[in-house]
């Protein structure tokens, strides 16, 4: 048995790891402002890495804005390398997306400076690629609802569960060695290649009009040409968008 500390543990993908960790005999720190710990700022993290073997970090922010969320994951990335040399924490394992090497806006991009900043570290750093989650359905025609409309951006991914994501990022923790030869990251998604306008439209079912939307300029083909399909390595797993959608409702 060994000593994890989920960072996000409350997270959408945090619970699930850690549910698979408990499942799998393991002892969870879980860090999360709910739990005292702020990943940003550094307060209480020392404390809660003290005898961790390894931090699983899916730590997120709300905000979609570039600046915004770089400033989050640069503070975080530091803050977790800097605690846990210092608690002799052995190797970091964090999740990240598919596709997003060109994005040069928003959400995504942020995350490409989150993966350069944890591999900069000095601690061993795994990272795992995922495709877009399942709940991401949900969201984006939330987001874009206006009267009895929905307003979604095209996308192509290979969408996958969160849960599925949690078990790859546990798998890689006791499996370090397990990304690609050459490669800091290994990707993990869903069984197939799917449009985010048909799944929202499965979502709402009768009670919105879907309408599709174009991607921002910048970042545009990668969003709907294929940019965030998986590569020829990917690990693929399921359930699909329409059994985990049945087994939610």
């Amino acid at each position: 048995m060994s000593k994890v500390a989920v960072i996000g543990a409350t997270g959408r993908v945090g619970r699930h790891v850690t549910d698979v960790l408990t499942e799998r005999g393991h002892e969870v720190v879980a860090v999360s402002r709910a739990n005292g710990v702020d990943i940003v700022t550094g307060a209480g993290l020392a404390a809660a890495l003290v005898d961790v073997e390894v931090a699983i970090d899916v730590s997120s922010t709300p905000s979609f804005d570039k600046d915004d969320a770089t400033a989050f994951f640069l503070a975080s990335a530091a803050n977790l390398h800097e605690a846990g040399r210092k608690a002799g924490v052995d190797r970091i394992v964090s999740v990240s997306i598919i596709g997003i090497d060109d994005t040069v806006t928003g959400y995504n991009a942020a995350k490409l400076a989150h993966e350069d900043a944890l591999l900069d570290g000095p601690l061993p750093v795994r990272i795992v690629r995922a495709a877009q989650f399942h709940e991401l359905v949900g969201q984006m025609v939330t987001w874009g609802t206006q009267g009895g409309t929905a307003y979604v951006p095209r996308m192509r991914t290979q969408i996958v569960a969160a849960r599925t994501v949690a078990e790859t990022l546990v798998d890689v923790a006791f499996d370090f060695d397990s990304a690609p030869a050459g490669m800091p990251f290994l990707e993990i998604a869903g069984p197939r290649a799917e449009d985010i306008i048909e799944l929202a439209a499965l979502y709402a079912g009768d009670t919105l009009s879907i309408t599709p939307v174009t991607a921002p300029e910048e970042d545009r083909a990668i969003y709907e040409d294929g940019g965030l399909l998986p590569g020829p390595g990917a690990r693929l797993a399921g359930p699909t968008y329409a059994e985990w959608l049945a087994s939610e409702a």
